[in-house]
Formats: C-alpha cells, sequence, structure tokens
C-alpha cells in the first residue's frame, strides 16, 4: 500500500476514534473547554438532547429543569457512646500474716468495716507464752543494769560491764516488741474501711498465708473501665463529664467524671481505655455492674448533601452547586457517608443549593432551571423556576 493511502487510513482513524470520544465519554466537554476548545458548536446535532442543543439553549436563556437540594450542616464526632464494667474504689482481698487454726470470725458477710477492725484471730497460746518469757527476761536485764551501774558507783564494776548490761536490755526489750508483733498478726484486721463480702471460710478452719479469710470492697465510689475508638483519644482528658446509665436499668442514671485515661492504645483493637468515677454515697452499685456511658464533645461540622449530588469527574468527585443562577462546578472531599446524606469538605455553605437530579445537562456557567413539588398539589406536580428566583427565596 502507498504510503499516502497508509497516513490517510490513520487519520480516518483518528478522527473516528475522536468522534467516539466526543461523544460517549462523559468528561470529553470539560477536558476540551480545558484545552479552550469548544466542539459543541462545531458538532452536528443528533436530537434534542445533544450538546449542541444544550449550548444553544444556554444562549437562548434557562431551557431545562433540574432538581436541587440545599445544602444543610451535621455534626460528627460529638457523642460518644460506650459499654463499660464497674468495680470497687477499692478491694482487698484478706490473708493471715501466719497459718493457725481459726478460732473467731468477729464479722459477718455485709459488715460495714473501718481500717484496722479485728475481723477474725487465730490460736494465739504460744504466742502468749512467748510475750511473757520476753517480759520476765526485760525485768532481768533491767534490774541487771541497775545493779552493774550501783557497782559501778563505787569502783567494783567496769565500764564495760555496764555497756554489757546496757546491751542485754536493749536486746531484751526488742525480744519483747516482737513477742508482741507476733500476737497482735495472730488477729487478722481489715486493711481498708468497706463491705466485707461472703465469708468463705468458718471458726475452726486451719488457714495458711495464702488463705483468704474475706473480701472487703471499698465501693463509696465505682470506677468503671471502658474503652473507646481511637478517634476519641485526643480529646478525653481527666475530669469530663459523663453520664452512665445502668444496662438493666436503662432509667436509672448516674453523673460522674473521667478518672483516669491510659497513656496508649491496644494494638489488636485500636481503642483507648478509659476509667470513670461514679459517686455511690447511696451504695446503689455494685461491683460487676454493667454501664452505658455517654459523653458529649464539640465535635467536628461539615457541609451535608444529598448522595445524588455527588458526581465524579477525571479530577475526583464534585457537586453542581447554584450562585447566582449558574452552575458551578466545586470539587469535594468525601468526610462519612451516611445513609440519606453525605458530609463533605467543599467551599460550600448550609443554605446553597446543589443539583442532585438532571446533572447531565448542566454545564460550567450555565443557566438552569429549578423543579420544585407543588406543596398545593396531591401528586407529583412540578413547577420550574429560575435557579437564581428559587435561591433567594
Amino acid at each position: 500500500m502507498a504510503v499516502w493511502k497508509q497516513i490517510l487510513f490513520l487519520l480516518v482513524a483518528l478522527a473516528a476514534a475522536a468522534a467516539a470520544w466526543l461523544n460517549f465519554f462523559p468528561g470529553a466537554p470539560e477536558v476540551l473547554a480545558r484545552w479552550g476548545i469548544e466542539w459543541a458548536e462545531a458538532t452536528p446535532s443528533k436530537g434534542s438532547g445533544n450538546a449542541v442543543d444544550i449550548r444553544r439553549q444556554s444562549d437562548r436563556g434557562p431551557q431545562t429543569a433540574v432538581i436541587t437540594a440545599p445544602v444543610i450542616t451535621a455534626t460528627i464526632n460529638d457523642k460518644l457512646s460506650a459499654i463499660g464494667t464497674g468495680r470497687a474504689n477499692a478491694t482487698v482481698a484478706v490473708n493471715p500474716y501466719v497459718a493457725g487454726r481459726m478460732t473467731e470470725l468477729t464479722v459477718t458477710s455485709g459488715t460495714e468495716v473501718e481500717a484496722g477492725t479485728i475481723i477474725a484471730r487465730l490460736d494465739s497460746d504460744v504466742e502468749q507464752i512467748a510475750l511473757e518469757r520476753a517480759r520476765i527476761a526485760l525485768d532481768d536485764a533491767r534490774a541487771k543494769l541497775e545493779r552493774a551501774r550501783t557497782l559501778r558507783s563505787s569502783n567494783a564494776a567496769t565500764a564495760v560491764q555496764v555497756a554489757d548490761a546496757e546491751v542485754v536490755l536493749e536486746n531484751a526489750r526488742l525480744a519483747v516488741r516482737d513477742a508482741e508483733l507476733t500476737l497482735e498478726r495472730r488477729a487478722i484486721t481489715a486493711p481498708i474501711s468497706g463491705i466485707v463480702g461472703i465469708l468463705p471460710i468458718e471458726a475452726g478452719n486451719y488457714v495458711t498465708t495464702q488463705t483468704t479469710v474475706a473480701t472487703i470492697d471499698d465501693r463509696s465510689h465505682i470506677i468503671v473501665d471502658f474503652w473507646v475508638p481511637e478517634r476519641f483519644a485526643g480529646i478525653i482528658a481527666v475530669g469530663a463529664p459523663l453520664t452512665a446509665s445502668l444496662v438493666a436499668r436503662p432509667g436509672l442514671s448516674f453523673e460522674g467524671t473521667v478518672s483516669a485515661v491510659d497513656n496508649r492504645l491496644d494494638e489488636q483493637s485500636r481503642t483507648l481505655r478509659v476509667q470513670a468515677r461514679l459517686d455511690n454515697r447511696d451504695d446503689t452499685l455494685r461491683a460487676g455492674m454493667s454501664f452505658q456511658i455517654a459523653m458529649r464533645f464539640p465535635g467536628d461540622t461539615y457541609p451535608s448533601v444529598d448522595p445524588l449530588a455527588i458526581q465524579w469527574g477525571t479530577d475526583g468527585a464534585f457537586v453542581w452547586a447554584i450562585h447566582d443562577g449558574k452552575a458551578r462546578r466545586t470539587p469535594v472531599r468525601i468526610i462519612q457517608r451516611n445513609t440519606e446524606s453525605v458530609l463533605v469538605a467543599a467551599d460550600i455553605n448550609a443554605g446553597d443549593l446543589v443539583v442532585t437530579e438532571g446533572v447531565h445537562v448542566v454545564r460550567e456557567g450555565a443557566e438552569l432551571l429549578i423543579a420544585k413539588a407543588d406543596p398545593r398539589a396531591s401528586g407529583a406536580a412540578i413547577d420550574a423556576v429560575p435557579a437564581n428566583a428559587a435561591s433567594g427565596s
């Protein structure tokens, strides 16, 4: 085939490809417009809905009606809801210091005790004898020191003998203190103030240092542990107010504050551990209860548009916004998709109109008619009004 025929065939193929691209690619007019090419004036008309008719209608004035929806604002990250588990302000499992036979329990389940209250006693006969022996040794050491000092005054004893007697006396005093401490530890005391739980043992049982004699809960306050999503990590602070309601009794709620925030997130769940403190002066709450935690925050406010208003082009998402009665292509960045709305970051404000239906006929700078439902009609009657008139009503 001759070279000129090959060139001619190539030009015909390119022209056909260009015509197909212009007719079937939705973004072709915008691309050519950016290149400074007005293709619509030279493209032959094939119907009443093509680009030539639209351009001519735009020159004559608004001819095609579109449906719009107003932009509203919506706030996200303004509230938190979480489930937490309560525990006592302090919980202590009481174990004896030494092993022995329990002879007496001085409290019962549910007894309110103060710190230092004796709750049980172990057999202490051996310890009593040891204490009496230590006291006798102390009296003897004290008497020997007195004799040594008397003899020293008459030079019948040396200074070394007096010093030895003083050492013996101090050792005797330490032995008495040791015997008293050993005897005291035969009595089991409450380390904190609180409520005694169910006692797991009875008088007469042999206990060791590993045996739990009683469990005491200080439930003057209830600590609720709960976990929050990562996005709240930077806005939750100690002292922030919250509301906690019982899952088992939703109508009963309590006011509290954040008492502690963990210093790191859980790597598996990407959640942050937070503790809340609830006042329990009436002793209504118990450790182990389940709570519904609710918190409020300022949140982030964004424009909200109808999902049908979101369009996609070669440069990303955009909406057709109406300003001064004319269409303007406005790029948007989608923040959150909801069932009936889409939150976006864009140069639009609440009350602005965006096109939701009829977007295929909208062009940059074109004047449009807005079709709105007639509230007086029971059917789907549509009135067409100019865009600038609708935006001002």
